[in-house]
């Protein structure tokens, strides 16, 4: 029982994570999902420790060691070396709900979220197939690279409906190969 409770509910902060090199496929998703996901390959364990503690991330591994160092309090041992069901273990387990407004708003290789432009802007940065047949294009601001809604994008919300949705008896969602 909340003390006022004529008072909102305090929001509970989102989710951020840092993935260890054995979860590059996991990270992509969960920037797909919308989701702020470090992901260095290179990074050793006491970097990915130190950076979740200073930024507040949950630490999400298949190391077993890595979880045992005193610092790393808020991670998440990934049980499978599937994507797809690794992908459900961390929506599970931090109560994520795919919200089609966050699909694809963080650029998938620097994990910074994109920012709509004007479409005379990137005129000359598209091809021009897809500067006539598209309306609406975004633009990381680390990278530069330029985003556009298209036939993937209805792609990967059939793959979240398999990954995240309800299987039925007998059926697993396919593997995940991007």
């Amino acid at each position: 029982m909340r003390p006022f409770p004529d008072t909102p509910a305090p929001e509970r902060p989102e989710p951020r994570f840092i993935a260890d090199c054995m979860l590059g496929k996991l990270a992509k998703w969960l920037r797909i999902l919308g989701y702020d996901t470090r992901y260095d390959p290179a990074a050793s364990d006491e970097e990915i420790v130190h950076t979740a503690v200073d930024e507040n991330r949950i630490i999400l591994t298949r190391d077993t060691r890595l979880v045992e160092r005193r610092l790393a309090r808020r991670h998440l041992l990934i049980e499978s070396h599937i994507p797809s069901e690794q992908l459900r273990q961390v929506v599970r387990a931090c109560g994520i709900r795919l919200d089609e407004a966050r699909i694809l708003s963080r650029c998938l290789p620097c994990n910074l979220e994109i920012q709509a432009v004007d479409r005379a802007e990137v005129e000359d940065l598209v091809p021009p197939y897809v500067f006539r047949t598209q309306q609406a294009f975004a633009r990381c601001p680390g990278c530069g690279r330029i985003y556009w809604g298209a036939t993937h994008m209805q792609d990967i919300r059939r793959r979240l409906g398999r990954i995240l949705g309800a299987a039925g008896p007998g059926e697993e969602p396919p593997e995940e190969r991007s």
